[in-house]
């Protein structure tokens, strides 16, 4: 299991039951591992999701994102899914949380 620290300052853990998930759904993630993590700890922005998750999201190539869905409680926190994009017009509609 992995664990990292989020801009609110939660850790957010990613276990390899949950990696195995993500991977068998988005078997272009299998070697992005740390990047996921990465993008929790440095996103370029965070919005909101529909049901109180967050989505990171970080440019990975021009034009080419990462989103990484989570979910955070007061003391701690888990990923959910990521995926990797190139349509962000949706996410940019979302409300906009945080951004560098």
């Amino acid at each position: 299991m992995d664990n990292v620290i989020s801009k609110n300052r939660i850790s957010i853990r990613l276990t390899d039951e949950r990696w195995a998930h993500i991977t068998e759904e988005h078997c272009e993630l299998a070697g992005l591992r740390l990047e996921v993590m990465e993008t929790v700890k440095d996103p370029s922005r965070i919005f909101a999701g529909s049901l109180g998750e967050l989505i990171a999201l970080r440019e990975m190539a021009k034009g080419k994102y990462l989103a990484v869905i989570y979910r955070e409680w007061e003391r701690d926190g888990f990923i959910i899914t990521a995926f990797l994009t190139k349509r962000i017009k949706s996410l940019n509609r979302r409300k906009l949380l945080w951004s560098k």
